[in-house]
């Protein structure tokens, strides 16, 4: 299954190591990465592929969810379908 992760809030060093690590913890590959900084904000867009690991989408969401508190980040991962339905007007 294909979902996307975000990762938004103040740029700081490790932020792609960090969430690259945790999601391969979790068995979930990254497919597609695209980051960019304005001023002192970091973005960054995944495309990534969680048929290997063992936790369902809202499983995920929910330790992306805690990650995201622990490095100062907001990351959430949504399913492929539900970003583009929410995206695509």
């Amino acid at each position: 299954m294909r979902a996307v992760v975000t990762v938004t809030g103040t740029d700081k060093r490790g932020i792609i190591a960090k969430v690259s690590c945790f999601l391969a913890e979790r068995n979930v590959n990254i497919e597609d990465i695209s980051q960019t900084i304005l001023g002192d904000q970091f973005a960054m867009i995944m495309m990534v592929d969680t048929s290997e690991s063992q936790l369902s989408i809202a499983e995920l969401a929910k330790d992306c969810e805690e990650m995201g508190r622990q490095i100062g980040m907001s990351v959430r991962i949504q399913h492929e379908d539900i970003f583009n339905a929410m995206h695509n007007v």
